[in-house]
């Protein structure tokens, strides 16, 4: 069995896996105050909810956006597997073909998530939107080359950003409004953060696919994308589990 962990700015997400087969899954808040014995503490909890064994892992890989939360993910591993984590970064090999000017400035989300939509979907351009802590789209042409691609403020950052700047505007529920007619300030509001994203989602997507011949596939994830996806048709694919799937990919890969 090995485990994957993503660690990004808000959440970590972590996922135990029996081969190709997940057989637990769970998040955690990333908190920079938490130490390796407080994570530890909730993974071992988590794990019994499971009937799964610490002892029965054998391997762990990590992508992670947090370089401070990093060391400790990597301790809580070594104490709670005894096992030395597979780091997402430069040295791995991940099979993806990056076009970036400097391959090394590219998140390691955004890579894994890339490798993990090409193993399932090759031969045609590809957008793939992780709707984050930022909002962040990649894109691949044809021939499965990673070309770059775009990041926005996320829509968390967005919301609360209405909140904390605008002295009278309270902080709101994220969710679909009734109407894109508000008839309160906090449902104008929702309506503003709501369609506001599914705009420039459709608006970088067809700036995206007038970069190739072809139109791309679009594939979305995150823990919004179910709830986003609902108003774009032009999202093609949802997959909540995106990048943990593209972690256990890259595991493999590099255990040849």
């Amino acid at each position: 069995m090995k485990v994957v962990i993503d660690i990004g700015n808000t959440n970590i997400k972590m996922a135990a896996y029996s081969a190709t087969t997940i057989v637990g899954q769970w998040r955690m808040q990333t908190d920079l105050r938490r130490t390796e014995d407080e994570y530890a503490v909730m993974t071992r909890a988590f794990f019994a909810s499971a009937n799964i064994s610490v002892n029965d892992i054998k391997g762990v890989i990590i992508c992670s956006v947090v370089p401070p939360m990093l060391f400790t993910i990597q301790k809580l591993c070594e104490a709670l597997f005894h096992v030395k984590p597979l780091v997402v970064g430069p040295g791995v090999k991940t099979g993806l073909n990056i076009k970036y000017e400097n391959p090394r400035e590219v998140g390691s989300d955004r890579i894994v998530n890339a490798v993990a939509a090409l193993d399932v979907y090759k031969g045609t351009p590809l957008v793939i939107i992780d709707f984050g802590t930022a909002t962040t789209y990649c894109y691949l042409n044809e021939r499965g080359d990673y070309l770059g691609g775009v990041i926005t403020p996320g829509i968390t950052i967005a919301t609360e950003a209405l909140y904390t700047q605008a002295a009278r505007l309270p902080r709101i529920e994220l969710k679909r409004p009734r109407s894109i007619v508000g008839k309160t300030t906090i449902e104008a509001m929702q309506a503003g953060v709501y369609y506001g994203i599914i705009s420039q989602v459709e608006g970088i997507v067809s700036r995206l696919a007038a970069q190739g011949e072809n139109p791309p596939l679009v594939i979305a994830t995150g823990g919004l994308a179910p709830l986003l996806a609902h108003d774009m048709p032009i999202i093609d694919i949802v997959d909540e589990t995106l990048t943990l799937k593209g972690l256990v990919l890259i595991y493999e890969r590099n255990q040849k």
